[in-house]
Formats: C-alpha cells, sequence, structure tokens
C-alpha cells in the first residue's frame, strides 16, 4: 500500500456475499461470527488480506477510527495508539 493512502480493516458482525464489494477494497476483516470455512475467511484468502473471525463483540468493542492491527496467523487483534502528529 502506499504512504498515505487511505486504508481500512472491515469489522462485521459477520460476512455473505453482499461484503464482497467492501472486502475487496479492505486491508483486513474482523468478524464476530465465522470461522475458517465462512465465506468472509475464504474470500479474505483470495484477496489476500488477513482476517480473523469469531471476535466476540468486535463491533461493539471497535471503532471507526481506531487504529488496529490484525494477525490473520496467529488470530491476534491489537488496537494501537494513533501515530503523534508532532512538526
Amino acid at each position: 500500500m502506499e504512504p498515505g493512502a487511505a486504508s481500512f480493516i472491515l469489522v462485521v458482525p459477520y460476512t455473505d456475499a453482499g461484503w464482497a464489494p467492501l472486502l475487496a477494497r479492505a486491508q483486513g476483516l474482523i468478524a464476530e461470527v465465522g470461522g475458517r470455512l465462512s465465506h468472509g475467511a475464504i474470500i479474505a484468502r483470495e484477496y489476500g488480506i488477513p482476517a480473523v473471525m469469531d471476535v466476540a463483540n468486535a463491533t461493539q468493542r471497535l471503532h471507526t477510527g481506531q487504529w488496529v492491527r490484525l494477525n490473520g496467523e496467529t488470530g491476534l487483534v491489537e488496537v494501537l495508539d494513533p501515530p503523534s502528529r508532532e512538526s
């Protein structure tokens, strides 16, 4: 991804075919429901983006604008502090 380009992690309760257009633009997926063979996980693999599934209450605990790091290999979702804007 190009420095300064907008990026986002899609955080959803579940996925179905209707989410595919957003998944194509996302840099990652966090879903409350699903597993390795769920729709979201399979589509994420096809697009080459990390996905963490079965994250309890993800849509309530994560909010727009938060910085997160996710690891699709380990299933880790980490909330980060945003970078400082010191001049």
